[in-house]
C-alpha cells in the first residue's frame, strides 16, 4: 500500500492531532474522514487480491511439478499480499527445493511457519492464564452462608434487653392436678381395698316353716 503527496499531508496532521489534541479545522476533520474512507476500500481490495491469488496458488499446487514457475511467481506474489504459507506449501516446496527459487522460498516460509507456531502457543498459555485466574478458589466447607431477604438474622435470635427481666417476673407455672406423681418421691398413704366378702357378708338360710327340724341319731 503506497500513499500519494496529499495522503501523506494528511496523515501527518492526524498524527499531529492525536499526539497534542488541539481543536481540528472543519477541512482537517472531512480530510481525516476522506483518508479513513481510503484506507479501508485499500484494505478490501487487498482482501480481494488474496483470496484470488490464493485460489490460483491451489490449482497450481496441484498441478505440480509441471507448474512448477508458474506456483513460484504466485507463491512469492501472495506472501508478499500477506499470505502465510500452509503445510501443502511446505510440502511442495521441499519436492522443488533442487531449484534455487524454491531453496530460498522454502527456508522463507520455514521460517513464517515458526513464527505462527510460536504465536499460537503464546496466545493458548495466555487463554489458559486468564482462564485459570479467572476461577474463584473459596473453600466451600469455610464459607458463610447469608440470610435471605426477609428471614431471620442473628440479631433476631438474640435475646431484647428488656425479655430477661420478663422472663424472670413471669411466675412459675403450677404443675397439673392429673400428673401422677414422681415414682422417686414419698409413696401416698393408702387405705386396704375391702373385699367384695367383708363388705356383703353370706346369710345363712332360715329354716322352711313346714318341715320339722332334722334330728341327728346318735349311734
Amino acid at each position: 500500500m503506497a500513499f500519494g503527496v496529499e495522503e501523506l499531508r494528511v496523515l501527518r496532521r492526524a498524527l499531529a492531532l492525536a499526539l497534542n489534541p488541539a481543536p481540528a479545522s472543519a477541512e482537517d476533520v472531512q480530510d481525516c474522514l476522506r483518508l479513513a474512507e481510503s484506507l479501508d476500500e485499500a484494505m478490501r481490495e487487498g482482501a480481494r487480491l488474496r483470496a484470488f491469488l490464493v485460489a490460483d496458488l491451489g490449482r497450481y499446487r496441484a498441478a505440480l511439478p509441471g507448474t512448477a514457475a508458474g506456483y513460484l511467481t504466485l507463491l512469492e506474489e501472495a506472501l508478499g499480499a500477506g499470505y502465510r504459507p500452509d503445510p501443502d506449501d511446505l510440502a511442495a516446496l521441499r519436492a522443488l527445493r533442487a531449484n534455487p527459487v524454491a531453496a530460498a522460498l522454502l527456508d522463507r516460509c520455514r521460517v513464517m511457519a515458526e513464527q505462527d507456531v510460536r504465536a499460537r502457543l503464546a496466545r493458548g498459555t495466555a487463554a489458559r492464564g486468564a482462564t485459570v485466574t479467572a476461577v474463584p478458589t473459596v473453600p466451600a466447607c469455610r464459607t458463610r452462608l447469608l440470610a435471605l431477604p426477609g428471614g431471620r438474622t442473628a440479631a433476631d435470635d438474640r435475646p431484647a434487653a428488656g425479655d430477661g427481666d420478663k422472663q424472670e417476673k413471669r411466675p412459675a407455672q403450677k404443675p397439673s392436678p392429673a400428673t401422677p406423681p414422681s415414682p422417686s418421691g414419698p409413696a401416698p398413704d393408702r387405705r386396704p381395698i375391702p373385699t367384695p366378702g367383708e363388705v356383703f357378708p353370706r346369710r345363712k338360710p332360715a329354716p322352711s316353716p313346714g318341715k320339722p327340724p332334722q334330728q341327728l341319731v346318735a349311734g
